[in-house]
């Protein structure tokens, strides 16, 4: 199984399979709305709008796991993400990341790319997964890790943007 046979409730209810994703790398990150993280918005959608044309898709997760800091039903989570930050990346759902209820994308991604010392529960929101176009988890982030500490390795997975002239 890969990330491309798996199916997500977008944030505007319909289903989206991410094979549509096919051939672009992806960051996939649980989010949520009143988190210490939730600044990293910001930095998501910034990082968002300067790699799209390159083939960097951002793909959201609310999750009311931790701290019960993203209460909101979808079009408020929508609504805050819009106003608040501007986000443009792909939205979905809300999800569970751990426990029996966890969403496949988040079982998949957590036995590819498990935390530190092997463990596989996501520990706090804005955890982030890195997946290369051609569908393989490459790399695990720390909420604390922001965008700009990622964007290398995007780079590097990505055309380097021709200077502008």
């Amino acid at each position: 199984m890969t990330v491309y046979d798996i199916e997500a409730q977008s944030i505007d209810g319909p289903a989206r399979k991410l094979e549509e994703f096919r051939g672009k790398v992806l960051l996939i990150v649980n989010v949520a709305s009143r988190c210490a993280f939730t600044g990293q918005y910001a930095g998501l959608e910034a990082l968002y709008q300067r790699w799209k044309d390159r083939g960097l898709v951002i793909l959201g997760f609310p999750c009311n796991q931790f701290g019960k800091q993203e209460p909101g039903d979808e079009a408020a989570i929508k609504s805050f993400c819009s106003l608040k930050y501007n986000v443009t990346f792909p939205m979905f759902r809300k999800v569970e990341v751990n426990g029996a209820d966890t969403h496949p994308l988040y079982q998949l991604l957590k036995s590819e790319k498990p935390g530190t010392l092997g463990t596989t529960s996501i520990k706090w929101n804005f955890t982030k997964f890195l997946v290369d176009a051609s569908g393989n988890v490459l790399r695990r982030y720390g909420p604390s890790t922001g965008a700009g500490r990622i964007e290398k390795d995007i780079s590097s997975l990505l055309a380097t943007p021709q200077a502008a002239g």
